[in-house]
This record gives C-alpha cells, structure tokens and sequence, in this order.
C-alpha cells in the first residue's frame, strides 16, 4: 500500500515527540505546518496536520471534536474547524493518552471545552510514568489537560443528528483506547488502534498488547461494512478493506512469533525467523521499523506466558 509523504511526515514527527529527549531535537517548525479539513460526511470531518488525525462532528448543536495534536497547533486547528462550522467547540473526545492525540487539551480546556476520555487516560495523564520503549519518563499533565468526564465502558452523545457511540477497547494500542462510532454516518474513529498500511506502535508500558490490539480490529471490523468510512489514527481516511488487510498482517506476525514464544526461543531467534519478512518493505516505513514491531509483539507474548 503506497501512502501521501503527509502520512510519512507524520509519522516521522510522532516518533520524534514519542521518543526524542532534546529540546533541539523536539523543536518543530509548526508555522509551516497547515491543518487540512477532509469531509467524511455531511457533517463529519477528518483534520489532518502534524499528529493524530482529528474527527470533527459539525452542526447547530455546537462541534465535537476527537483529539487536538499538539499544543502549538490549537489556533490552527481552531481556524480550521471555524472554516467549517461557526458554532462552539462543546466536546473535547480523547482516544487515548499520547501527546500526539491530547497535546492541544489544556488549550481547548481553557476555552471552555469539556474534555472526555476513558479514565485510564486520566489516570494516566495524571502523574508520572516511565516508557520501556523509549527509555524515558513522560511527565504529569497539568490540571487544566486532564478529561473532566470519564467511562468506563461507554457513553453516547446524541448532538447534530448523530448518535456518537464511544466505546473502550481493552488492552490494544494503550489500556485507555477509546474507538468513535458515528452509528448515523456509519463512521468511526479508531484512534492509534489502526496505523493505515504501517506496523503499529502498541504501547506495553501502559499495558497494550498485540492480542489485545487483534481483539481491537476484529470488534471494529464487527461494526463495518462495504460503505463504513475510517478516520484512523494515523494514516488517510479509509475503509473495511485496508482494516481486514492491517488485521490479518497483525495475526499472521502473532501466528509466527507465538510459537517461538512457547518453545522459549530467544528475541534474537525469533528476529532471524523473520516473521514479518513478507511485509517489511511496505509496512516498515514509519517510525515502528520491522525490527521494533517484531521486537514488541514478542514482549507482548512473552509477558502473556510470564
């Protein structure tokens, strides 16, 4: 699957904020960076720009918005969503914890927007954690960033026609994975669940998992059909069809590294199997390389059997 040099750029950036430490090396040239607006529906839209892709729901009920990107974007993307709908930004959707995904939070939150998430988001968010990936400690968000209304389960919003189904995802990309599912427009929002045509970033230090992540995409893929549109978390908006595609790429890796797990093979053992061979040249683009992903799906494994 041959992806924009948007995605690519995008992608590139996200590796930098996750896991560049420098201040030099996390600066950004965010003036050059442009919020472009795609429309889903009559009334949805997906954001694109440097960061997660962001969902708009638009109308007279007031704008419902999934995930802000990063902080030095929220004019951008307040100008942008204005293009589209003059009323008030209501509802703040986070689909999880990453600063990709919840960087504009304090922004918006001080406008007067309400922030919601699933409550490990803001347990999360809320203190202190350590990243075994990067080998680096992700501070505290400040007060004003964290949600102000948490589920457990789910919740639903009924605003501009649109029954707004939120719903967690145990254990995938994060233990805090919210998936959006605009059940009129048959549309939904996957958050960091679904990397388009790229290995995914399944974030074990909060408790994300490759089988997880496979339970993940098969429930969303239980809810599509031939028309449903996906706004992923990272990637151009697409369909049931790169998803089954991004599925079945996930359980054939699993399928090969598992049993190289059970047997007690070694992590360089299993990497000189080459299990994902097949689909390193086009999937191994971003940040996630082939040795990374093969790398975290035999750490999810081996800590399922610890």
């Amino acid at each position: 699957m041959h992806l924009s040099r948007i995605f690519s750029t995008t992608l590139t950036v996200l590796a930098i904020c996750l896991f560049m430490s420098s201040n030099a090396l996390l600066a950004q040239d965010w003036d050059k960076v442009t919020i472009k607006s795609e429309s889903v529906t009559d009334n949805i839209y997906m954001l694109t720009g440097r960061g997660g892709n962001i969902g708009i729901l638009a109308g007279d009920d007031g704008v419902v918005m999934i995930d802000d990107q990063f902080a030095e974007l929220s004019d951008k993307i307040r100008g942008a969503v204005s293009e589209i709908s003059k009323a008030d930004i209501r509802f703040l959707l986070n689909t999880h914890l990453h600063g990709d995904h919840t960087g504009g939070n304090e922004n918006f939150a001080n406008s007067g927007v309400a922030i919601v998430a699933h409550e490990n988001v803001r347990e999360r968010m809320s203190k202190e954690e350590f990243n075994r990936f990067s080998g680096r400690k992700r501070p505290a968000a400040p007060k004003a960033a964290l949600p102000i209304v948490t589920f457990t389960q789910d919740v639903t919003f009924y605003l501009n026609g649109e029954e707004v189904y939120v719903f967690h995802l145990h254990n995938a990309h994060t233990d805090g994975d919210a998936v959006v599912h605009f059940r009129n427009g048959n549309v939904i929002h996957t958050g960091d669940i679904f990397f388009v045509g790229r290995f995914p970033y399944i974030d074990l230090s909060v408790n994300g998992s490759v089988n997880g992540l496979i339970k993940a995409v098969n429930h969303i893929l239980a809810l599509c059909d031939e028309e449903t549109k996906i706004i992923p978390g990272h990637g151009p908006l697409t369909n049931m069809a790169a998803l089954t595609e991004y599925r079945n790429m996930l359980v054939t890796v699993r399928d090969r590294i598992a049993p190289l797990v059970e047997a007690g093979k070694s992590l360089d053992e299993v990497k000189t199997a080459a299990p994902s061979a097949e689909y390193d040249e086009g999937w191994g683009g971003g940040f996630i390389n082939p040795d990374r992903f093969v790398t975290t799906v035999y750490n999810s494994l081996l800590s399922e059997k610890e």
